[in-house]
């Protein structure tokens, strides 16, 4: 049984228990004055008369303001009932008003208003909505009530009129009509009776129905009351037959002012309770006729009345019986195109899972514990190439190769002894144009199961899968442009020897200049390079020796121990050899780290992964202090090279706490001008005051800030400082200009806010834009080149000078030079140094100086030590120089008295 009570307002229980007691204690007060008599008849009947007229008109305002709480069928169907029992009301006043008269006691009028009511009050309860209850059922609830209502008025005729009735007598009409009241009375019960367990059914409450059909029996009782006085003619005790018409009303009242009820799960009407209202008319009906059969056996003659009754219960019988038939041949239509659409819907299902089954990515396979054949579904052949028909019937066993047939066999022995058990196994199945597939098949146990009894194979195949897996595998381990072994290839090969304990050589190869490729002939040509470099190398190796690349221009060879350092020399000599790469000829060499399990120090806790990182670790080390020597020659590892790296770690370190510590320092070297031969400008060079080694030389901390990234907060320092001091400086020299220069690196060209940094420290020192350039090396023109221009122009637009420094070491072309807008060329030291000894360098150096006053750019000579160097260079035409003969770099101080005093002859 489905229950579940849905707790209600609290306040609105109270309202209605109190209800409940109001109506209650206005009946008993009723009932108590009826009773009592009091004032005489007069009154009584008057008491009676106004109870009966404002208890109807209570009850049908009732009913209609119910009404006005639901919308639609429900809401008509209430109005309907509303009207009725106003109209039940009116004439039941009549009644009583006029049974004291000198007027017969059934009127007319009243009679017609009574009729009314109880054409109103069925209509009204046929109209309230019911989704489980057809039309048809409510018609059958009709011809159950007049069944009864007939069968109850026949027995009634039979053993309480006909014996006070004379013979040869009869009621006469009146009585007739009396009777058609409280027959309309049982058919309305009746109708509200059978509605109930519907209510019950669907909405789990049907109250205010049973309060309704329970004032309906009170109106029976009083009405069957009137009509057995009216028949012996007693009209006096008939008063306190009124309270049933009272106490109905109450009752109905009570139906219309009940709160709706909330949510409540609907109940289950027990099977027993919807029997016995089936054949309740039956046994009515069972009832009369026996009465009309023992009242002819009795009386040895019939009467009109039984007759005539017993006729209409056959007629009632008649169409009640045609409209089961209605029923049953709807009900057969319907439950045959249920059963019609059921059909089609199951062959529907199945001719999809057919389809599925043909068309799905899996073979499914029924067979028995001995791998006999059952089913096999037609996606087969699709898949593998086989006919259903060709599989089915055969053991599976004998189509597999030797391994394959074995596994299958004792996987399905295991899975034999576990119902409903699956387990997946991968197989190598042939398939029928002689390829080898590799397939993932599912066996399920479903020996059990009625409707398969067998074990199902669900088999795919998987060699696209597994080939994308190897390929995703080759990918990680392989170094997609050259096709070699990576690094995590090669630390596994070299752990996987070591593991076993053989010895082994790693050797870690770097090539020397491949970033000048890279930045002037492209990276398409520096990739290129890197493939016959890659073929090279492979070809100074053994098969079984194991070739990757680290990544860029770094290679990794893992040999045996034995004959490692002439593996070396055989890769530097192949290399010596011009690689053709386009239609170009380019020379490359190599600088390479050998590193062995030798090498290494013995700890016993180290794995076997460890200690083939520790030996890469020292191939590294090793091919850095070859490259240290000049490139081109192979090195190997030493433990003090160790040492060095150490060494360059706490030397990062100890620069990083200098930075955050304000410990660099600049000095700074005079630019000369030629023809005045006076200072106008100094390049800010950094300096390092270390507190425990003392003056650190740029070019061993300068590549450390370079690798680390420490050099954009060193240069941003560099930067902000020296316009500082050229502010100071020439507010000091009576505002006279100063032109500071300030080196900038590649690393800082690649900050995207390189310009932005720059206008803040111009703007936060008070530096004229016109008073500093920026001096870069011809490497920023040749990398990224495009991003370097946007870069440029950038700067350019602030109002700045841009300068190349040390020009004449890189690879930057005329073209190059037109397109950036630079505006002086610095000459390297290394062709000044050489002026007036070889004829070929001041050619060179003349040149640039041409050059640069062709293309409107000023020349600025650095490294001049002799006073023969300036002459030449000023008879070049050159206008700046810088260099030892004028200062070294100083401190701040001393170049400030060399920009106020002028640079000593």
């Amino acid at each position: 049984m489905r229950n579940s009570t849905v707790a209600q307002d609290p306040s609105a229980v109270r309202r209605w228990t109190g209800l409940r007691i109001v109506v209650g204690t206005l009946f008993v007060l009723v009932a108590v004055l009826i009773g009592a008599g009091v004032g005489g008849p007069a009154t009584t009947r008057a008491v009676t008369a106004g109870a009966l007229l404002v208890a109807a008109t209570a009850a049908a305002a009732a009913c209609l303001r119910r009404s006005r709480t639901f919308t639609g069928r429900s809401r008509w169907g209430w109005a309907a009932v509303a009207a009725g029992v106003f109209c039940w009301g009116a004439g039941q006043f009549q009644f009583v008003v006029s049974a004291g008269s000198d007027i017969e006691p059934v009127l007319v009028h009243p009679h017609l208003t009574l009729i009314g009511m109880a054409v109103l009050v069925p209509a009204g309860l046929l109209i309230l909505p019911s989704t489980a209850q057809p039309l048809a059922n409510r018609v059958r609830s009709v011809l159950d009530g007049l069944l009864i209502a007939l069968s109850l008025a026949l027995v009634a005729w039979v053993f309480l009129v006909d014996p006070i009735t004379e013979p040869g007598t009869g009621p006469g009409l009146p009585f007739y009509l009396t009777l058609i009241f409280p027959l309309g009375d049982i058919v309305i019960a009746t109708m509200v009776a059978y509605m109930l367990p519907q209510q019950r059914r669907l909405h789990g409450c049907g109250a205010d129905l049973a309060l309704v059909g329970l004032g309906v029996l009170a109106f029976a009782v009083t009405d069957f009351g009137y009509a057995y006085l009216g028949l012996i003619h007693d009209d006096g005790a008939g008063r306190l037959l009124d309270l049933g018409w009272i106490a109905g009303y109450a009752l109905i009242l009570l139906a219309g002012l009940r709160p709706k009820a909330p949510a409540i799960a609907p109940v289950d009407v027990p099977r027993a309770l919807s029997g016995g209202a089936v054949l309740l008319p039956y046994v009515a009906v069972l009832a009369a006729l026996a009465s009309s059969v023992l009242f002819h056996v009795s009386t040895g003659h019939s009467h009109p009345f039984v007759a005539y009754t017993r006729s209409f219960l056959i007629l009632l019988i008649v169409g009640r019986q045609l409209l089961t038939q209605l029923e049953n041949r709807n009900l057969t239509s319907t439950l045959e195109k249920r059963v019609a659409d059921r059909t089609a819907a199951l062959y529907a299902r199945e001719q999809q899972f057919h389809a599925l089954v043909q068309q799905s990515s899996d073979v499914v396979t029924v067979v028995s514990p001995e791998s006999d054949v059952l089913y096999q579904s037609e996606s087969v052949q699709r898949i593998f190439g086989y006919p259903a028909r060709y599989l089915t019937h055969r053991r599976l066993t004998q189509l597999l190769d030797p391994e394959s047939a074995l596994r299958l066999a004792q996987t399905l022995r295991q899975v034999t002894g576990r119902p409903h058990a699956t387990t997946v196994l991968e197989l190598t199945v042939r398939h029928r144009d002689g390829r080898t597939r590799q397939a993932e098949m599912t066996i399920t146990n479903l020996l059990d199961d009625p409707h398969v009894r067998g074990l199902v194979l669900n088999t795919r195949d998987i060699s696209e899968r597994m080939e994308l897996q190897e390929q995703i595998v080759h990918e990680a381990y392989h170094d997609s442009l050259t096709q070699l072994a990576n690094r995590a290839l090669f630390r596994d090969r070299t752990a996987f020897v070591l593991a076993n304990g053989g010895g082994v050589t790693a050797l870690h190869l770097d090539l020397d200049g491949f970033k000048r490729v890279n930045d002037s002939l492209g990276h398409l040509a520096g990739d290129q390079l890197l493939v016959q470099v890659a073929d090279r190398i492979r070809g100074c190796v053994r098969d079984d020796d194991v070739v990757a690349r680290f990544g860029a221009d770094e290679f990794g060879v893992l040999v045996e121990s034995d004959g490692a350092e002439a593996v070396a020399r055989r890769i530097l000599d192949d290399l010596e050899a011009p690689v053709a790469v386009g239609d170009r000829l380019i020379h490359v060499r190599a600088s390479i780290g050998l590193a062995s399990d030798a090498d290494l120090e013995a700890a016993a806790d180290e794995t076997s992964g460890e200690r083939a990182e520790q030996i890469m670790r020292n191939a590294d080390l090793a091919m850095h202090h070859a490259k240290a020597a000049g490139g081109g020659v192979f090195a190997g590892y030493r433990p003090r090279m160790r040492d060095g790296l150490i060494e360059r770690l706490e030397l990062e370190s100890d620069l990083r706490g200098a930075l955050e510590r304000g410990e660099l320092r600049l000095h700074y070297q005079p630019t000369v001008d030629l023809e005045t031969h006076e200072v106008v400008g100094f390049e800010a060079l950094a300096r390092w005051p270390h507190p425990t080694r003392g003056m650190i030389n740029p070019l061993e901390f300068i590549p450390i800030a370079e690798a680390t990234g420490l050099i954009v907060p060193l240069g941003r320092w560099v930067l902000h400082e020296a316009c500082r001091q050229a502010v100071e400086w020439s507010t000091a020299a009576g505002g006279r200009p100063l032109k500071m220069s300030v080196n900038v690196s590649v690393r800082q060209f690649d900050q995207a806010d390189l310009a932005q940094t720059v206008t803040a420290v111009l703007a936060e020192t008070g530096m004229p834009a016109d008073r500093l350039c920026l001096e870069m090396t011809e490497s920023v023109l040749m990398t990224d080149t495009e991003a370097n221009l946007e870069q440029l122009v950038r700067l350019k637009a602030l109002g700045l000078t841009l300068a190349i420094d040390d020009f004449g070491t890189g690879y930057s072309s005329l073209a190059y030079l037109r397109r950036f807008p630079v505006d002086t060329l610095k000459i390297d030291r290394s062709f000044v140094e050489r002026l007036g000894v070889l004829a070929d360098d001041t050619a060179l150096t003349d040149t640039i100086v041409r050059l640069g006053k062709s293309l409107g750019m000023a020349t600025v000579a650095e490294g001049i030590e002799e006073f023969g160097q300036l002459a030449a260079l000023r008879e070049m035409g050159c206008g700046f120089a810088q260099g030892y003969y004028f200062s070294r770099p100083v401190p701040a101080h001393e170049a400030g008295r060399l920009f106020l005093e002028g640079a000593p002859a």
